[in-house]
């Protein structure tokens, strides 16, 4: 039986993209389950989706649930989580932060389309304005190469994901902020990272007209 994490989820960004990238990030290779309705629905008969809902991901003999409670564990199990108590607070603030900033790029495509081009300007508002300038101050006053100690953790990776969501709708989305420019060149270069953002690799492409109907279709 393998000993690699198995994901299930559908064939697409959405709540387990940032899974993906930290499990990638930490080196861990994953398997891949859930392509219809059917295997859906059964996963709920048999109890196996505790809220009834995805994603879910089987890791160490446990099925978790909900996305916070399975990314704190693989950060933890996989030395992304900080050196003490502190820095681990000071990641989860930062993911936290990162997270609703996410939520806004999660769910645009899913706008009526008489109303995407005034979500988009939400999103690059809330990124210029509100989010972006924070961790812009923190890098700069930091002095590190990373958000937290001197050491790679879950909120480098969290904030390397979102810098590259919102760059794939607002391109010049960074032009403003010297610091994240060169934390994402390193992120970039980190080889686990590099190799993430590969063709090829587990990382979704942006969500599609079909990749929407889908989750219309499964989740209705």
């Amino acid at each position: 039986m393998s000993g690699k994490p198995r994901l299930t989820y559908l064939n697409g960004r959405g709540r387990m993209e940032s899974i993906r990238w930290l499990l990638a990030a930490a080196g861990v290779e994953a398997e891949v389950y859930l392509e219809t309705k059917e295997q859906y629905d059964k996963l709920i008969k048999d109890g196996f989706l505790l809220f009834q809902q995805v994603p879910l991901v089987e890791i160490d003999g446990m099925k978790m649930v909900q996305t916070r409670a399975i990314m704190s564990y693989i950060a933890g199990k996989y030395n992304l989580y900080g050196k003490d108590l502190k820095e681990r607070a000071m990641i989860d603030m930062y993911v936290e932060g990162i997270s609703d900033l996410m939520q806004m790029i999660l769910v645009f495509p899913f706008s009526p389309p008489d109303a995407k081009e005034k979500n988009l300007e939400s999103i690059k508002e809330r990124a210029t304005n509100r989010y972006f300038p924070v961790f812009e101050k923190v890098l700069k006053q930091h002095g590190q190469d990373f958000l937290v100690g001197n050491k790679f953790s879950w909120a480098d990776v969290q904030l390397m994901e979102a810098i590259l969501a919102v760059e794939e709708k607002i391109p010049a989305v960074l032009s403003g902020f010297p610091q994240l420019q060169v934390f994402k060149t390193k992120m970039s270069n980190m080889p686990t990272i590099k190799k993430f953002l590969q063709p090829g690799s587990p990382r979704k492409p942006p969500p599609d007209a079909h990749y929407v109907e889908t989750v219309l279709k499964m989740f209705k």
